[in-house]
């Protein structure tokens, strides 16, 4: 066995097993699909951030009326994007209790029930309201773990059968809704224990406690350098392997990228300047959203400028149309990228050079930081780096420098496939005509 081979061995014995148990804990299931429910809530309010910041329209109207525009869109992202973490917990409730078998419509409502009565109820003093920003950004941690922790403790109360049980011909509907009852009530009365207890802490709340003791570092620490380029290196071995990079690394860090990326929405919205660079946008846009993972749109250019193999030249017409949106699933398997050692030097280079610029480019105000606004994943390159920088051009423009960078790493790796391809289809194509011109006996 050869260094390569082994090195490749190494590799798959190490990343296999951990990459099975992401998939298959229920925990970051349950978080994944969470999101994913709060998702078409979230791509809706984010189109009318971009149709209230529209470019130059400030200065083609009057300043009342450019005003009055953006107040009347203003309802569609307060009430989706301001108030986000409400669905994200309504979503991991009810997956977390339907993947256990039980009745997913009661976790999701405990797991919101039981963050609400944590949340503190109070607005500049006044007693009996709920600030929007508790349900936003700076709720999302303790929304994710109250949705953890009321869904388990129903659910548990449910296995235990303290629950009321009606008598026959009565309808499901009220039946289920009594069984409901009694692990619920349980389930809330704990968390209503729990803000009493924090009252007499330091603390006063668990917004307070979490924010201080696991938010504000994980957040830190997931928004720096070091731990993006680690996230995109994790994302590009595990597609190595044959497994949904994105999906399995997301799982773990959409809450510290979800969390920044709102925070810089709360910043454009307010005309303050963006605290972040590295945010869901930053992943989603800058390295995910050219092409797909790998950023392989400038890789089937790449193919097209230099393919001389029939192979090599239909894969990428295949895969073409598909990576203009961002799926790059024909390339991957049809180059192939998967198992290949030939390409794992530039499936893994080109992200971590393309994330170091990115990076660079908007620390330095060279290219605006992404504004929060969530851009649908299959919006094509170009497009989707001027809306996400806030109707930037500066956006498009760092998505093509970056899409020349992955072309220039990804040069030579191809030439050598190419070649390989094609000089095995000319021995066969010269083999078949050796075996064809055989006399015949």
């Amino acid at each position: 066995m050869n260094s390569n081979s082994k090195f490749m061995d190494l590799l798959e014995r190490v990343l296999m097993p951990i990459a099975e148990k992401l998939n298959n804990n229920r925990y970051l299931t349950a978080l994944r699909d969470g999101f994913l429910v709060a998702l078409p809530l979230i791509i809706f309010g984010s189109i009318f951030v971009v149709l209230a910041n529209l470019p130059f329209l400030d200065q083609m109207i009057s300043e009342s009326a450019f005003a009055a525009y953006q107040e009347a869109l203003g309802p569609a992202s307060a009430a989706t994007l301001s108030i986000m973490a409400l669905f994200v917990i309504i979503g991991i409730g009810y997956k977390l209790v339907e993947h256990s078998g039980g009745e997913g419509i009661y976790g999701g409502v405990v797991a919101l029930a039981a963050f609400l009565i944590l949340t503190p109820q109070m607005v500049e003093e006044t007693p009996g309201g709920i600030p929007t920003s508790a349900l936003g950004a700076e709720g999302l941690f303790v929304g994710i773990i109250t949705a953890f922790v009321a869904a388990e403790l129903y659910y548990f109360f449910v296995k235990k059968d303290w629950t009321i049980k009606m008598p026959a011909g009565v309808p499901g509907a009220v039946t289920r809704s009594f069984s409901a009852l009694f692990p619920i009530a349980l389930s809330l009365t704990a968390f209503l224990i729990i803000r009493i207890i924090f009252t007499f802490t330091p603390f006063v709340t668990v917004q307070n406690f979490i924010y201080t003791v696991l938010q504000e570092p994980l957040t830190v620490l997931g928004g720096g350098l070091p731990a993006t380029i680690v996230a995109v290196l994790l994302i590009q071995l595990f597609w190595f392997f044959g497994l949904h990079g994105q999906i399995l690394v997301n799982s773990v860090l959409d809450p510290i990228w979800y969390t920044l990326n709102n925070q810089n929405l709360e910043a454009f919205q307010a005309g303050q300047e963006l605290p972040n660079v590295v945010t869901k946008q930053f992943i989603d846009t800058f390295i995910v959203g050219i092409g797909g993972s790998g950023m392989t749109l400038a890789v089937i250019l790449g193919i097209f400028l230099i393919g001389r193999s029939r192979q090599m030249k239909q894969v990428g017409k295949v895969s073409a149309p598909p990576g203009i949106f961002n799926v790059n699933e024909p390339i991957i398997f049809g180059l192939p990228i998967i198992l290949n050692p030939l390409v794992l030097i530039p499936w893994l280079l080109a992200p971590v050079v393309v994330c170091v610029v990115v990076y660079y480019s908007m620390l330095t105000g060279l290219v605006p930081k992404p504004a929060g606004i969530i851009v649908p994943w299959t919006t094509p390159p170009l497009i989707s780096g001027f809306l996400a920088t806030g109707n930037a051009w500066q956006g498009a423009v760092l998505q093509l420098v970056s899409m020349f960078i992955v072309f220039v790493i990804w040069w030579p790796f191809l030439k050598v496939m190419d070649k390989q391809y094609y000089e095995q289809e000319q021995a066969e194509e010269a083999a078949a005509t050796t075996e064809t011109e055989k006399p015949s006996n």
